[in-house]
């Protein structure tokens, strides 16, 4: 049985949890993003279907974590809503084409009522990961109170990253929010030793996020689906726990793909990873 609901933290606030609606977005969603990284998270919470509202007067808003569990990002008082449509669109909104489908705007009034667990808190969401707005009263387990402090960032040509080192890094975008913003920010080739045996990798990232991007997958997979690497880590399972990650060559994010592809190759020349690494092309 779990110590301490979320629904605990709104009593002791002072909140009637019958009385707010939790709200967990998903990371995955590409218009969530969009307004994530715009930081319009609220307005995105506002274009809701017809009568959505249900009697709230808060909604207690999450955003998607591993697996099932989900963070608390803020806490909004419900106001009033109006017909969605392009005349009521924030400006700049990232996804106009949401205000030309029918649908509610509501205004939002942000409540510091929870500023102390923005962005620490982290619950678990459950299994029923799709039902994406629940009734406060419904039982979520925290399972973490996150202490909050600012990494600074070190620098792009000071980046040295153990595997372990990379994996806290990208699944903890509170403590390392500034190096989150460095590196989605650009695009770049990168380089992985084998700390075991002094084999090199060396790869490029020009995804829409940048070497964030990228760097995720090692941290899922260990392997970033490279095909030599992902031999390695077959025949050595421990194997990733040698691989240390640092930065070639930054580009900005308007830079062609092609540019970066050319400096990879570049580089792979330069340091003989196709002869004597682990790049297979």
């Amino acid at each position: 049985m779990a110590l301490l609901h979320f629904s605990d933290i709104l009593i002791k606030a002072g909140l009637d949890p019958a009385k707010v609606q939790l709200i967990r977005h998903a990371m995955s969603d590409k218009d969530f993003r969009a307004c994530y990284e715009k930081n319009m998270v609220k307005e995105y919470t506002g274009e809701q279907k017809k009568d959505f509202n249900k009697g709230y007067d808060y909604w207690a808003v999450f955003i998607s974590g591993k697996g099932t569990k989900a963070r608390f990002y803020k806490l909004y008082r419900v106001g009033a809503a109006v017909p969605r449509c392009p005349e009521v669109m924030p400006r700049d909104y990232p996804c106009p084409k949401a205000f030309e489908t029918p649908g509610d705007y509501y205004e939002l009034e942000y409540s510091d009522i929870l500023k102390e667990f923005e962005n620490r808190l982290i619950i678990e969401w459950g299994d029923a990961t799709r039902v994406w707005h629940q009734k406060g009263v419904t039982e979520k387990e925290i399972v973490a109170i996150q202490t909050s402090h600012n990494e600074e960032f070190v620098g792009y040509e000071n980046v040295i990253l153990s595997y372990e080192n990379l994996k806290e890094v990208v699944e903890n975008d509170v403590d390392y929010k500034l190096w989150h913003t460095a590196l989605s920010n650009v695009k770049a080739v990168y380089l992985i030793l084998d700390t075991k045996n002094g084999q090199q990798y060396v790869g490029s990232a020009y995804g829409n996020r940048g070497l964030l991007e990228r760097w995720e997958c090692y941290a899922d997979t260990f392997h970033g689906n490279n095909k030599l690497m992902r031999e390695v880590i077959c025949d050595h399972p421990d194997r990733y726990q040698y691989f240390q990650f640092s930065i070639l060559q930054i580009f900005s994010m308007s830079t062609p793909d092609d540019i970066i592809i050319n400096a990879e190759s570049l580089w792979k020349r330069k340091l003989g990873t196709k002869e004597y690494g682990m790049n297979a092309n």
